[in-house]
């Protein structure tokens, strides 16, 4: 599979900042505007695994209520934390008209982004001047950064600690090629941490590709 390295260690970032406590910021223009709040919700909540609360979550919750708290214990999932920057239309108008529109991004990251959270860049071309200087923001608060791009990676790649560039370069193809790449990372870090690997073979195949 090409990238097999690539998607590794993109998802061993995204697993390592979960584990010390951090979160997920994606951010990307147009159709990967749309795939950054597609990642946010397989991170969100269950993809393909049962992802129950903790049982002391659970006995709080029906202690605090009678009437809800079984309802919300058992239907509740855990959540990866994730925040796509392309979903506040109020903050990014704000920041277009107060400030400048390359910097809808950046100035999230200013007030979201710590040491130790990821950041899951995508741009077809590796060029879009919003997600470089996020990208440059996250670097200086210490961030880990993902790039997704087209084939060769554009300006962005020299800001990312790991770059997918699918091989093409028309952008509706690109498009289709991340698709399964984030489909794909998403499972990986749920599988890491939801899944019972004697019991769960739901992603042997994706292990089996991305293996060696």
């Amino acid at each position: 599979m090409p990238l097999k390295k690539q998607i590794r260690d993109a998802a061993d970032i995204i697993i390592s900042s979960y584990e010390n406590g951090g979160k997920v910021l994606v951010c990307g223009n147009g159709g990967s505007s749309s795939d950054s709040g597609h990642i946010v919700g397989e991170l969100m909540k269950g993809f393909e695994m049962k992802r129950p609360l903790d049982n002391d979550i659970k006995q709080k919750l029906k202690e605090l209520s009678p009437e809800r708290g079984n309802i919300l214990a058992e239907n509740l999932q855990q959540g990866l934390p994730a925040i796509s920057l392309s979903a506040h239309s109020d903050l990014m108008t704000a920041i277009v008209n107060d400030i400048s529109g390359d910097l809808i991004f950046a100035q999230q990251l200013t007030g979201y982004g710590k040491k130790g959270d990821v950041l899951f860049a995508i741009s077809s071309s590796g060029n879009s001047q919003d997600v470089l200087d996020a990208l440059i923001v996250a670097k200086a608060k210490d961030m880990k950064t993902i790039g997704m791009t087209g084939e060769g990676g554009g300006k962005i790649k020299e800001y990312c600690d790991v770059l997918i560039d699918v091989p093409g370069k028309r952008t509706a193809w690109i498009q289709e090629l991340h698709l399964p790449v984030y489909h794909t990372l998403c499972l990986m870090v749920e599988d890491h941490f939801f899944s019972d690997s004697k019991k769960n073979s739901s992603l042997l195949w994706r292990k089996k590709i991305l293996k060696g």
